[in-house]
Parts: C-alpha cells; sequence; structure tokens
C-alpha cells in the first residue's frame, strides 16, 4: 500500500505528522513517500504542484493531504497560486467525487453553535462533484495583471457547464452511499440540491438526477434549492440523509455543514476516482495564522486517514479502530482549543495525536 504524504503549508506539516503517526501504530505494511506541495513547493521550485509531486501522487494508492495556502502567496499569478495544486491534482488523478461526512460525536454536542436537540445524532453525507461546474469552466473576458487582478477590465465571467457523463456517475455515488447507509440504519434518502428556477445548468443537473434516481426505486429523492438547502441545514440538519450538489455550491454547503458538528477541525473529507485511488484531507484550511504554534485540531487529518483506510486501501477493519479511538479521546475530555468548553482539558496538536495513538493500544 503505497501513500504520498503532502502536508503543504501552514497547519498541514502539523496535522499530518500527527495522522502519519497514528497511521505507523497500526499493524498494517505502508509505503509512504513525502512531497512539497502547495507554497512550500512553489518557494523549492516555482509551482505548486511540481511533476515530481505529481507523478508521485499518480502512482501512489492514495494520497493523505494537509492544507495549501498562505496570505503571502495571494498577490501571484492565479497559475502559481497554492490553492492550484489541489485542483491539479483533482484534474490529473479525475477525482470527482468529494465525500465530506458530517457526524456530530455525543460528547461534542456543547460544542455546536446549534441546541442540542437539534444536532444530537446528526449523521449526514454531503458529495460535491468535484471536476466540473464553474471551478473548472472556462474563463472569459479578463485581463489579468502579474499580480492577479484586472486593472482597467471592464468585466469578467466564468462559465458554469456540467456533461450529462458527469452529473449521471456523481449521481449514482450518491444513490449507491445512500443504499449503503440505509443498510447500516439510515433513512435511505438523496437530496439533490440545485438552483434550477434560476440557472439553466441546474435544471439540466435535476433533470438528469430523476432519470438516475429511477434506477434505485428503495431510495428517495428530493430536491431542494441551495439557498434553502443553506438555510435547512441549521433550522432542521437531521432532515438530510445523503446530500448531492455541484462543486460549487458543494464547497460551501459542506462548510457550512462542518460548524455543525462544532468545529471544522473535526471534518474529514474524501476525493475518489473511479479506481477508488483517492485524496484525503481535512475540510479546514492551512490557517496559517495559527501555524507553528502547536494548537491546531489533528482530528479530521486523523479521521481522513481512516476514511483512506477505508475507501482506498480496503483496510475497514483499521478504520473503525481510528474511529473508535478518537471516540474514546473524546469521551475522556481531551480537546484542542476549538471544540474546548469548561469541565474539558484543552491539549495541543501533538498531545491530541498521542491520545489517539494510545487510544489504539
Amino acid at each position: 500500500m503505497k501513500i504520498a504524504v503532502l502536508p503543504g503549508d501552514g497547519i498541514g506539516t502539523e496535522i499530518v505528522a500527527e495522522a502519519v503517526k497514528v497511521l505507523k501504530t497500526l499493524d498494517l505494511k505502508f509505503e509512504m513517500e513525502t512531497a512539497l506541495v502547495g507554497g512550500a513547493a512553489y518557494d523549492a521550485y516555482g509551482h505548486p504542484l511540481p511533476e515530481a509531486t505529481l507523478k508521485l501522487a499518480m502512482d501512489s494508492d492514495a494520497v493523505l493531504f494537509g492544507a495549501v495556502g498562505d496570505w503571502k502567496y495571494d498577490k501571484l499569478d492565479r497559475p502559481l497560486r497554492p490553492e492550484q495544486a489541489i485542483l491539479g491534482l483533482r484534474k490529473n488523478m479525475g477525482l470527482f467525487a468529494n465525500f465530506r461526512p458530517a457526524i456530530c460525536y455525543e460528547q461534542l454536542v456543547g460544542a455546536s453553535s446549534l441546541k442540542p436537540e437539534l444536532i444530537s445524532g446528526l449523521d449526514i453525507l454531503i458529495i460535491r462533484e468535484l471536476t466540473g461546474d464553474i471551478y473548472f469552466g472556462q474563463p472569459r473576458g479578463r485581463r489579468i495583471a502579474t499580480d492577479g487582478h484586472f486593472p482597467g477590465a471592464e468585466e469578467a465571467f466564468d462559465t458554469m457547464r456540467y456533461s450529462k457523463p458527469e452529473i449521471e456517475r456523481i449521481a449514482h455515488v450518491a444513490f449507491q452511499a445512500a443504499r449503503k447507509r440505509k443498510a447500516a440504519g439510515t433513512e435511505g434518502r438523496v437530496t439533490s440540491v440545485d438552483k434550477a428556477n434560476v440557472l439553466e445548468t441546474f435544471q439540466f443537473w435535476k433533470d438528469v438526477v430523476t432519470e438516475v434516481g429511477k434506477e434505485y426505486p428503495d431510495i428517495a429523492l428530493d430536491h431542494m434549492y441551495v439557498d434553502n438547502a443553506a438555510m435547512q441545514l441549521v433550522k432542521e440538519p437531521k432532515r438530510f440523509d445523503v446530500v448531492v450538489t455541484g462543486n460549487m455550491f458543494g464547497d460551501i454547503l459542506s462548510d457550512e455543514a462542518s460548524m455543525l458538528t462544532g468545529s471544522i477541525g473535526m471534518l474529514p473529507s474524501a476525493s475518489l476516482n473511479t479506481k477508488n485511488q483517492g485524496l484525503y484531507e481535512p475540510s479546514h484550511g492551512s490557517a496559517p495564522d495559527i501555524a507553528g504554534k502547536g494548537v491546531a485540531n489533528p482530528l479530521a487529518t486523523i479521521l481522513s486517514a481512516a476514511m483512506m483506510l477505508r475507501f482506498s486501501l480496503n483496510q475497514p477493519e483499521a478504520a473503525q479502530r481510528i474511529e473508535a479511538a478518537v471516540q474514546n479521546v473524546l469521551a475522556q475530555g481531551l480537546r484542542t482549543g476549538d471544540i474546548w468548553s469548561e469541565g474539558t482539558t484543552k491539549v495541543g496538536t501533538a498531545q491530541m495525536g498521542d491520545a489517539v495513538v494510545k487510544a489504539l493500544g
């Protein structure tokens, strides 16, 4: 099992170190190779995704990714900014399906900004299409200066597009995920989020998802406009089971959902291609304001490593062990600053990683 380890920038190096520590505790044979990506790669090689890093990722069974970005790179031409590394990996690896589970652990109910009765027992899965939509549509009408801005420009626009095969394959992923979750006791419902009342692209999306849904008569399907979905996520989040949506809406809604769980520092994610080769990363960013302070929450990255074991490395029992260890640590009352509350014990990044290792036995 070959894992490409790409820590990236900011807190990425700290949180990935803890996930690697946890993986090494398991009685499994991994080949792990580390490479630079993002701003760190730009500083060393003049590009956020060097050829050697991309080749390593392509040749690996899975990628464990930290985070990229820093304010100091904001003046770079857009193709050279750290964030382009993650877009490049998604495109070259064909990572079209992004899984972002939002689970509220019982021990963290009090950390959520919502009332306990709204989020206690919350377990939803947001599936975001990752290689289409406006993020990959052809930009038009730009005059880009070397600092990435538009001096003298009168307009700028980007093209939102989806093809039928792109929508069909992400819809199948969503319905199949709902079917598996139903077997484990959830409702078995897919909510497709769109903006069909305004955007032709998403009327097309809605039509295609509806057609695919006919192949899954055991799974309920409903459609919801994205603005209503954003409202319902904070009004009645447990009404959702599996949410499937496009690239931009999924980006926004999954970050919103993260706060239902108490902190974005608790949210793992997986991005998969048709071969189940995947990139695994926490849903949060590089947080340069706290980088190097040893206070970042590594649990989202550790849980991402568990998803990696489950989806790409075919080690579901090891994944369950890590997830159980995380719950054990939370039950002990250990908390990083983002989820800390009165009566719990505040710990740093490495201490939290050590606690998960200890809980693994």
